[in-house]
């Protein structure tokens, strides 16, 4: 259940991926992602793989002590009367153990308690992984945003360029206006290389979580612009106690438990027993023999293990605390991480940006009819881009935040009839 709620809430923002072929790109979606991942990647197979040596040693533990044959030969290869074999005696015994204080079931508690525990682990391995491959995505956002970004400032520094050009023919400008801009615009270009390369890198990472070395698709990603709304804090922190890593404590607790009364067990001892049949060599005679034994001081050899068990279990109690509280202070931090960033973006797309981009169009008629210098021009251009790489870098923290949030309670944490809150505004610098 945690592996699906992730991959619908978690990975909202990215609608699907598609895979590029030598001819017709074949469409890969989240799901058949999600799947590429379950299939090759070792951690989700780790726990599986762990299951079959917790059955055997189930199966071992239910196992009663066994039960042993013995031959005993007396009186024989002496000297004297005992000379050879003539008065020897051969004991033939059946010998056991009688387990006492619930010792076998206490054996199986243990072991089938840590059979139970690699639920818990292998939902936070699918929960962990997914939050990696949400990042891996976002990653492929980042850059492709940041191409669009130094694209744009390409296409207005080549204006700028141009402008400054047919400026020089005039002699209305120096030269070194158009070489100014000619430095911005190669500025602008190596920008859009270093975002290209890392879009190819973040796609030949995301390939990696299921073995492909080559990444031979391309990701259509979704906005990271579109921030919905959040539930309450207090619902999301409820969610906290039915995260599986408080799971896999609870289920170490368990484990312990098992450990203290399986080391209580060993306050009472085990009887050996054995019977058998002895005959006399000399005078062909047969006689039945028995015995048993019971070793002493059991309860102070038990006592501490008993202790350290005990003491195993309190120190769960005080981990489970103390993790509890670790993950409601990453939880608060990640929540407001998340709704500042959220409101960075929803106040740059509504306040900042539109003004900056009229702002640069009107400077950049005023350049061109002689009303400013071109650095005033320059410095509205440059403020521009500024402002949207700022505007991204809070979309990625807010994306970045929520990831987290989904993968510390394995919940969908989106606000029930809530819309995008950047929705109406984030498409300023498409217009």
């Amino acid at each position: 259940m945690w592996m699906r709620l992730a991959a619908l809430a978690v990975l909202a923002f990215v609608p699907c991926v598609y895979a590029q072929g030598t001819k017709t790109p074949d469409p890969l979606t989240l799901d058949d992602a999600i799947a590429r991942v379950a299939q090759y990647h070792p951690d989700l197979r780790l726990a599986e793989a762990q299951r079959p040596i917790w059955e055997a040693r189930r199966d071992a533990a239910g196992l009663r002590p066994p039960l042993s044959v013995g031959v005993d030969l007396e009186n024989a290869l002496g000297s004297g009367d005992a000379s050879g074999l003539r008065s020897a005696e051969l004991t033939v015994t059946l010998a056991g153990m009688l387990d006492r204080g619930g010792k076998l079931d206490a054996r199986r508690a243990v072991a089938q308690a840590n059979l139970d525990s690699l639920a818990p682990q292998r939902e936070t391995a699918r929960l962990d992984l997914m939050a990696e491959v949400a990042r891996r995505y976002l990653a492929v956002t980042d850059a492709r945003q940041q191409l669009a970004i130094a694209r744009t400032d390409i296409e207005q520094r080549t204006r700028a360029v141009a402008a400054a050009r047919l400026r020089l023919q005039a002699g209305a400008s120096p030269e070194s206006v158009l070489l100014t801009a000619q430095a911005m615009l190669a500025q602008a270009e190596l920008d859009r290389d270093r975002a290209a390369q890392a879009d190819q890198s973040a796609r030949a990472a995301l390939s990696a979580l299921w073995r492909q070395r080559e990444p031979g698709f391309d990701v259509v990603t979704g906005d990271p612009m579109q921030l919905p709304a959040l539930q309450d804090f207090a619902v999301l922190a409820d969610h906290l106690q039915r995260t599986p890593e408080l799971a896999m404590l609870a289920g170490e607790r368990r484990i312990r438990e098992a450990q203290v009364q399986l080391a209580r067990t060993a306050a009472r001892p085990d009887i050996s027993w054995q019977v058998g049949v002895r005959s006399n060599r000399e005078n062909r005679d047969t006689s039945f023999v028995a015995g048993f034994s019971v070793p002493l001081g059991s309860v102070a050899r038990a006592a501490p293990e008993i202790r350290a068990a005990e003491a195993e279990l309190a120190l769960n109690a005080v981990e489970r605390d103390a993790r509890a509280l670790q993950l409601y202070a990453t939880l608060a931090e990640a929540h407001g991480r998340y709704l500042t960033s959220r409101l960075e973006v929803t106040r740059m797309a509504r306040d900042v940006l539109p003004q900056l981009k009229r702002a640069e169009n009107a400077a950049e008629k005023a350049w061109r009819a002689g009303a400013i210098s071109y650095m005033e021009w320059a410095q509205l251009q440059a403020m521009r881009i500024e402002a949207r790489q700022r505007q991204l870098e809070a979309a990625i923290a807010a994306q970045t935040a929520l990831i987290e949030i989904q993968r510390l309670t394995g919940q969908s944490m989106l606000a029930t009839g809530d819309t995008p809150a950047t929705a109406a505004v984030s498409t300023e610098d498409r217009r």
